[in-house]
Formats: C-alpha cells, structure tokens, sequence
C-alpha cells in the first residue's frame, strides 16, 4: 500500500490508536482527518486533471467558434482557480503555524495529539 495514506496503529505524536482488541479509539481521530485531507487533495488534484482534459477536448472540437472558444477558457480558468485555492490554503496554514510558532497544524497533523 502506497505511503499516502496513515496506517491505524502508530501515528507519530498520537500513538496507537486501536485497543488490543482491534476497536478504534478516539485517539483515531486525527489519522481519519489526516486521511481525509489527503484524499481531498488527491480528489482536488485529479479533478483539475478532468477538468483540463475536458477542456482540451473541448477546444479541439470548438472547430475556431468565438462562443465555444470562450467557454474552454472558461473551464480552464475555473479549475486553474480551483486548483490554485486548494494549494493556498496548505500554504496558508503553514504560514500560520510559522508566524504563530503552532506546529500541530502545519505538516498534516491539524491540531490534534500536540
């Protein structure tokens, strides 16, 4: 399994999260939203993909109509935006845990097991 994901048993600053029976404890909670945050990433990522590539086809089939034309800039001026949005608030927040000195919410860990 690729490293993308946290696995459930040790995590960092948390520790392990799952009781020696296997249930899932609170502590499991920062590794869910980590988790969560990197498929919203991958997600983000792959629909700009789509949305470029919807685009491409687009233009190629626009056969030079000024309307059509206008509308592929459209769609890859919505998802440059999009995509550009999503990054900065990474950035964003780095920044913030720099300036503040907080360092639970920069690299992934959000906060949560500081």
């Amino acid at each position: 399994m690729p490293d993308w994901f946290k696995p459930w048993g040790d995590w960092g600053a948390v520790g392990s999260c799952v009781t020696s029976e296997g249930v899932a404890t609170l502590k499991c909670i920062p590794i869910i939203f980590s988790n969560l945050l990197t498929a919203l990433l991958m997600f983000v990522g792959l629909f700009a993909l789509v949305m470029f590539l919807a685009g491409s086809f687009k233009l190629l089939s626009s056969r030079g109509d000024p309307k059509k034309i206008q509308g592929v800039k459209n769609t890859f001026t919505y998802g440059t935006i999009g995509l550009v949005i999503v990054l900065l608030s990474f950035v964003i927040m780095n920044i913030i845990a720099t300036v503040t000195g907080v360092k639970c919410i920069s690299g992934g860990h959000f906060g949560f097991g500081c």
